[in-house]
Parts: C-alpha cells; sequence; structure tokens
C-alpha cells in the first residue's frame, strides 16, 4: 500500500528528446516514474510537461509540489525560461502554465543546476559544502554549490560553463559564438574526436571501428567505453584526450571558485574511471599555483540520470515548504 503521509513531491527533467518525471519522498527516492518524448511543438511542451506530472500524480494524495528542470536559461524569480534553443523557447512562461494546468505550486530551474543540487544532496557532493559539478553530456552545463547554497548569479544564470570562450576564433558553438568550451570537453566533443580520430588512421582504430557499422560516422560514444574497458589504446587515448580538456574546465573553475570536490556527470561521468582519471591529473597540471594549493578531490557523480528528478523535486519541497531560504539561493 502506498504511504499517502509520506509528503511527495514532483521533479521533472526537461529535455530536448524526453520529458521524465517522478513523485520523490523527502529521502530522495523515486517512488514513481513516468518518461514520455518532449512534443517537436514548442507550443506543447508545457502542456506535455504538465501531463506527465498529472500521470505521475495519480494515485498519491499528499504531492505537494512540482520542480522543474529545464535545458535553458531560467530567470531569477525561477518562473519563466528565458531562452531554451533545444526547446524552441523564448521567455515561456511555464511556471505559470504547469501551475495553471495542476493547481500546484511549481518552480522552474535550470536542469544542470538541479542535477547537481540532487548530487550535493543525495551523491556524491554529500559531506561537501562548496561543490563544482560539471555535466559533460551532449553539450556542457554545470552547477555551482557554494557553501552550501545553490549559485545561480543576479540574474540566475550563472553555471553556464559549456559557453565560456576557451579557444579564441575556435568551433563554431549554436549558442552563436566561438570557441566555446563545449565543443571540446562535452560528451558529443568526446564522440566527435573519436570518428575525427578514426578517420585519420582506421588502421590503429579497427577495433573500435568494429564494433559499429565500420565506418568512423558510425562511431558512438558507447563503442569508445566498450573498447577502452578491454585496453584498446586507441580508444583509452580518446579519452586521454577528453579527459585534458575536461580537466582543463575544472582547472579553470577551481581557479575561480575554490570548491572542496569538483563532479563530473552526464554521459561521460557515466564512464567513471576512464574519464575521472585523466581529468584530475590535467586539473592538476593545469591549476595555477597547483603544489601550494590545496587540491580538490575528483569525483564521478554516484545519483545518475535521476540527479535532475531528485534535485528539482527537493527544490520544490524547499520552495514550498520554506519559501527558499537564503540557505539554498
Amino acid at each position: 500500500m502506498k504511504d499517502r503521509n509520506v509528503g511527495l513531491t514532483v521533479g521533472v527533467d526537461l529535455g530536448g528528446t524526453k520529458i521524465a518525471a517522478g513523485a520523490v519522498d523527502p529521502g530522495g527516492d523515486v517512488v514513481t516514474r513516468v518518461r514520455i518524448p518532449t512534443p517537436h511543438d514548442p507550443d506543447r511542451i508545457a502542456e506535455a510537461v504538465a501531463e506527465a506530472v498529472q500521470q505521475v500524480r495519480g494515485g498519491w494524495d499528499d504531492i505537494r509540489a512540482v520542480g522543474v528542470g529545464a535545458a535553458g536559461y531560467v530567470d531569477a524569480d525561477r518562473s519563466t525560461v528565458r531562452f531554451a534553443p533545444n526547446l524552441g523557447w523564448h521567455d515561456k512562461a511555464i511556471r505559470d502554465i504547469v501551475q495553471e494546468a495542476t493547481g500546484l505550486p511549481v518552480v522552474v530551474e535550470n536542469d544542470a543546476n538541479a542535477a547537481a543540487w540532487g548530487e550535493f544532496i543525495h551523491g556524491a557532493g554529500a559531506g561537501h559544502d562548496d561543490m563544482l559539478m560539471v555535466m559533460a553530456g551532449t553539450g556542457l552545463g554545470g552547477g555551482i554549490i557554494s557553501r552550501g547554497r545553490l549559485f545561480r548569479g543576479r540574474f540566475g544564470m550563472a553555471g553556464e560553463i559549456g559557453h565560456y570562450r576557451a579557444v579564441p576564433d575556435g568551433l563554431p558553438c549554436p549558442c552563436g559564438q566561438r570557441g566555446c568550451m563545449e565543443q571540446y570537453a562535452s560528451g558529443a566533443a568526446h564522440t566527435r574526436r573519436a570518428r575525427e580520430m578514426a578517420t585519420a588512421d582506421p588502421a590503429r582504430a579497427a577495433r573500435v571501428l568494429a564494433l559499429g557499422d565500420g565506418t568512423p560516422s558510425g562511431l558512438e560514444g558507447h563503442h569508445v567505453t566498450k573498447a577502452a574497458l578491454a585496453g584498446d589504446p586507441f580508444a583509452l587515448d580518446v579519452f586521454a584526450r577528453s579527459g585534458r580538456w575536461l580537466g582543463q574546465v575544472l582547472a579553470d573553475l577551481a581557479s575561480i571558485l575554490d570548491p572542496s570536490v569538483l563532479v563530473i556527470g552526464g554521459g561521460l561521468g557515466d564512464t567513471g574511471e576512464l574519464i575521472r582519471r585523466p581529468a584530475e591529473i590535467a586539473y592538476r597540471r593545469a591549476l595555477g599555483g597547483g603544489e601550494h594549493r590545496v587540491y580538490a578531490e575528483v569525483r564521478t557523480a554516484t545519483v545518475g540520470a535521476d540527479a535532475g528528478i531528485i534535485g528539482a523535486a527537493n527544490l520544490a519541497r524547499l520552495h514550498e515548504l520554506l519559501s527558499f531560504p537564503a540557505a539554498v539561493l
């Protein structure tokens, strides 16, 4: 039987291809969940989010609030998505839309911030007050926890680490700039790097290519991971190169923020030591004044794919119960 008195909140992880929603208890356990495709029509996405919430809500009497983690720039009031290129949104008042459809209090947060918060309270950030999380997936996102608070900046848009310019006049980025770090240290960059390296030296990449369709264009990240786990030199070299870029990200951000723990999440984080070790080595080499500083611990995320749901649900709980005190802002 369902416990009707646990005080559940719903977390929604909204991305360009899927909407994942779950009811989460105070201990961070997802007790029920749904996953639906993100509609292609931008005008239907908020509706679909509300539908997912209602599906999760079915049969539970004590759903208190909803947290939506959206892939985009969220305003300081946690109500409006200012810009979300993968969703086709500009100034979308998603909080009002979902509140009206569900009758529940709603808070909106950037998806990487929500995932970082989930990892902070229930995962690799446990025991630390200052955490930096790098989400190395299709893009490169991040979340900053400073003295136990989710740091959002004055306008709510801090932590967009994928879009600082690492290489002047470098690779073009969908954000409109060139040379953004996202183009070098993300999971997508890791896959592109493997394809480029395989094109340049197909004989050396033969073992990895055989895991796909035999062509560099058919090479996927999971092929590289499988080969690397088996000790393939080519695949390990791909991870070493991606790790150098990711370690540079960690060093750059640690120079500014000085966290006690650095957490790697996203698809690259899921590869564990394959990416953590080269990233840590590169971070230690690149950190300015290294031997005179205290190195932060480098970890991979432990909550995994549910971090966004759990983090968004917890932020909704704090919003509904405590009206977002300064301790979490």
